[in-house]
């Protein structure tokens, strides 16, 4: 057994470096001499990125954020060949508690000066990692309102907020494709505290909504910059 617990502890440790890869502030400081949390919202994540650096740069942050949660929570996958692991239900809980893990390495990254971004795409990630079907109806429902509105804040609430509903309707579906027969009331706890902590990262942002002062995202209007912008340089050239 004492083995087996520092084979979880340091998956732990793995799962949290994994979470503090600073991918907005590594790509904007070496591709661009720009620290993003100096600039914008001063949140180092895919949407301030967006709004700083334009789209080349948002692309691959968002990618990176979203594969370091899903590895971070994957590889507990690895203690399934442990004899001495109890239950599949019991590596779906060690999963959940890496994500808030993961999470608390991109908002508080040891590689950063412990200064990160919200979390958005790493929970979107991590979740993934553990049920697939429910991350992409939440990115779907993410996507719609985002297409509608135009904000990604408002977007990431209601997508957020989205989850516990999900959960609670497919829940039986996360423990039977471990053989189980019995629903995941932790996952359930786990969707209502990602729910509220959603809400809570983006509590200035729901204030500038109920102003009327917060910014759109008009990713058109990104795209065409970025494809202007790389004509006049090869005309240049």
């Amino acid at each position: 057994m004492v083995i087996t617990y520092y084979c979880i502890v340091t998956l732990f440790i793995i799962a949290y470096l994994l979470g503090s890869i600073p991918s907005a502030v590594w790509i904007g400081k070496r591709y661009y001499g720009v620290d993003v949390r100096e600039h914008g919202s001063k949140n180092a994540g895919t949407t301030n990125v967006l709004r700083v650096l334009g789209t080349r740069a948002a692309i691959p942050v968002f990618a990176i954020d979203f594969l370091k949660g899903f590895v971070a929570v994957s590889i507990f996958s690895l203690l399934k060949y442990d004899v001495n692991i109890p239950s599949g239900a019991w590596i779906v809980n060690m999963k959940i508690l890496a994500v808030f893990v993961a999470v608390l390495g991109h908002i508080f990254p040891v590689f950063a000066g412990f200064k990160g971004g919200k979390g958005v795409a790493t929970v979107l990630g991590a979740v993934t990692g553990i049920q697939p079907n429910i991350a992409l109806l939440c990115f779907a429902v993410w996507f719609v309102v985002f297409l509608l509105w135009h904000y990604v804040s408002l977007a990431s609430i209601v997508a957020g907020c989205a989850f516990p509903v999900f959960v609670s309707i497919f829940s039986g579906s996360i423990y039977a494709r471990h053989g189980l027969d019995h629903t995941s009331i932790s996952f359930l706890v786990f969707s209502f505290v990602v729910a509220i902590a959603l809400v809570w990262t983006h509590r200035k942002n729901v204030g500038r909504l109920l102003d009327g002062t917060e910014s759109k995202i008009d990713l058109w209007k990104y795209f065409s910059k970025e494809i202007t912008e790389n004509g006049k340089r090869r005309t240049e050239n």
